[in-house]
């Protein structure tokens, strides 16, 4: 890929904004950049990133729910079969 060495104007908000972001993400500015620039490009615009950050957030936190009632439905179950096993044990004698 052949970069090509351009000047964009930021407001400082955004530019410290950008700054921290690409620090947190371990990459640089130029990236993020180029990446919003690719997302401009293909047509994606700023509310349906909104949206599908909304979104992705009640996923992640239905998910999360899911999992911990998994988890406890797992530990009646154990606890189940460890109570057939000792009624058994019990019946066996």
């Amino acid at each position: 890929m052949s970069l090509v060495l351009t000047q964009v104007y930021l407001e400082a908000k955004q530019k410290k904004d950008l700054a921290a972001k690409a620090k947190a993400t371990g990459r640089n500015s130029s990236d993020l950049l180029r990446e919003a620039v690719d997302a401009l490009l293909l047509g994606v615009n700023p509310e349906e990133l909104r949206q599908l950050d909304e979104a992705t957030r009640r996923a992640e936190s239905d998910i999360k729910a899911m999992v911990k009632s998994l988890d406890a439905n797992a530990r009646h179950h154990k606890a189940f079969m460890a109570e057939i096993a000792q009624l058994r044990a019990s019946a066996a004698q």
